[in-house]
């Protein structure tokens, strides 16, 4: 039986976007956590939550040192009663990249730290908003326009 050969489609970029309730006056952890959920940073309901704690110490020191970043993420956990799984640094290094991955995260020499040292929102506009998304939009836009003069 000959085997066949399917292509395999890898996307050039991804993003997941959710939308949940109106923030109100919940703790920064879980505000940080609902930012991860909504960017698809983290899945709903998934229990391995380390990026929340990666980001969270970012947003608290500036620029933080790379091996310092592993002890704040402990420090978190430990305070909210959390499990300390995925708290390898292999772990913490993929999350960086995750979150560098989609702008939000500069590393500066053997530290790292948010952005340009923007605001939040304002990188969200910037480099997602009108950068990242729109790049997408755009292409499948451009296929939904090939398809349409197919006919």
């Amino acid at each position: 039986m000959a085997k066949s050969k399917v292509a395999k489609s890898v996307p050039i970029a991804e993003i997941t976007l959710r939308k949940y309730e109106k923030p109100y006056n919940m703790p920064k952890r879980e505000l940080v956590k609902k930012i991860c959920l909504s960017l698809g940073l983290l899945q709903p309901g998934d229990s391995r939550d380390v990026v929340v704690d990666v980001l969270h110490a970012l947003l608290d020191e500036g620029e933080i040192a790379a091996e310092e970043i592993k002890a704040k993420v402990v420090e978190y956990r430990k305070k909210s009663n959390l499990t300390m799984n995925g708290i390898a640094e292999s772990n913490i290094r993929r999350q960086l990249k995750r979150l560098k991955d989609l702008f939000l995260v500069e590393k500066k020499g053997n530290s790292y730290q948010i952005t340009e040292n923007e605001r939040l929102l304002h990188l969200f506009e910037q480099k997602i908003e009108n950068f990242y998304l729109k790049g997408i939009l755009d292409r499948v836009k451009e296929y939904f326009l090939h398809l349409d003069n197919l006919k």
